[in-house]
């Protein structure tokens, strides 16, 4: 997992009037404008939202994790972590958790990973899964439900302390605790809270 992860929140209706196979350049070039170099490029102050090009007139925005250092395997270890620890968590936890994680860091069915499909056709697909273009792809009709799920999930978090201390604790390509675990996961429930109070989809690029 040498990837890093770029997410971005972005107005799917902008998006759309790009043609499809310039939609990813489209997103990195809100972050890195081409007319620009990087002397001249500020970048803010690490963790949260940057709104591009301003707050009021942005189409997308770009979201950077407080509790990783950018790399996409601190999101892959939680995904991983969730897989272990579902067994063992209440049914109806498991349902909200399922719904907020599927097809952010968790996938239900792998095979139905929409970064791998471009999203429905909406990016283009990944044509070699060892250099994705996409790390996820998660549509605007789908946050509203994330969010619901996630407000259901976020009190009942440490119910999942001891399935977590049973089968994620110590072991390697996990997150190193719980608290780091749930942090990452609180940070995920900003994100997709901010994408559907917008109507906007979410995007994670490498």
């Amino acid at each position: 997992m040498g990837l890093d992860l770029m997410l971005f929140t972005a107005d799917w209706k902008h998006l759309g009037a790009v043609p499809v196979e310039k939609r990813v350049d489209a997103l990195h070039d809100a972050v890195w404008p081409p007319d620009l170099d990087d002397g001249h490029y500020v970048r803010r102050p690490r963790g949260g939202w940057t709104w591009l090009p301003d707050r009021e007139s942005a189409w997308c925005a770009e979201y950077d994790f407080l509790t990783t250092n950018g790399a996409y395997r601190h999101h892959a270890r939680a995904g991983d972590a969730w897989a272990d620890t579902r067994p063992l968590a209440d049914a109806l936890l498991r349902e909200a958790m399922d719904t907020f994680l599927d097809g952010l860091i968790w996938d239900a069915d792998p095979a139905d990973d929409p970064a791998l499909t471009g999203g429905g056709g909406f990016f283009p697909p990944s044509t070699d899964h060892r250099y994705p273009s996409l790390l996820l792809v998660c549509p605007p009709e789908a946050l509203p439900g994330k969010a619901r799920a996630w407000k259901r999930a976020e009190p009942r978090l440490d119910e999942l302390r001891a399935p977590f201390a049973a089968e994620c604790e110590g072991w390697a390509g996990r997150p190193d605790t719980f608290e780091d675990f749930t942090a990452l996961l609180r940070e995920w429930g900003t994100v997709t809270t901010e994408a559907a109070l917008r109507g906007w989809g979410l995007v994670g690029l490498p």
